[in-house]
């Protein structure tokens, strides 16, 4: 059986580890273990806030919509119920965005809540 010389595989690998290292502080971006090992673990950051995002912009929203409609008059809480009793089906997304950009539309969407709660 003939020889396998394999530094040019392990060479790639480790080119490619360095490569994604970049901006790494210290050995990390510059030694392949330690690279190695700051890679796995940013590479877990990385998937886990993926998920958090969401979380975090949902969060953001509702405390806009919270602060735009007690300016109206009312609690988010009685919104969203208002809202579903409406048949109005915003995402709070849009409803954050109207409330920001939209004062006017807004004020509009509220009312319609208000005179569905009363």
């Amino acid at each position: 059986m003939s020889r396998v010389k394999r530094g040019v595989t392990t060479h790639a690998r480790h080119k490619k580890v360095l490569k994604l290292s970049k901006g790494f502080r210290g050995r990390s971006k510059n030694c392949y273990r330690s690279a190695l090992e700051r890679l796995e673990k940013s590479l877990q950051y990385a998937y886990r806030d993926r998920r958090n995002r969401k979380r975090d912009f949902r969060s953001l929203w509702i405390v806009r919509i919270n602060a735009a409609v007690r300016e109206q008059g009312l609690k988010y809480s009685k919104f969203i119920c208002g809202l579903a009793k409406a048949g109005i089906s915003l995402d709070r997304k849009v409803l954050s965005e109207l409330a920001i950009n939209n004062k006017a539309a807004f004020a509009e969407v509220v009312d319609r809540v208000k005179a569905v709660l009363v």
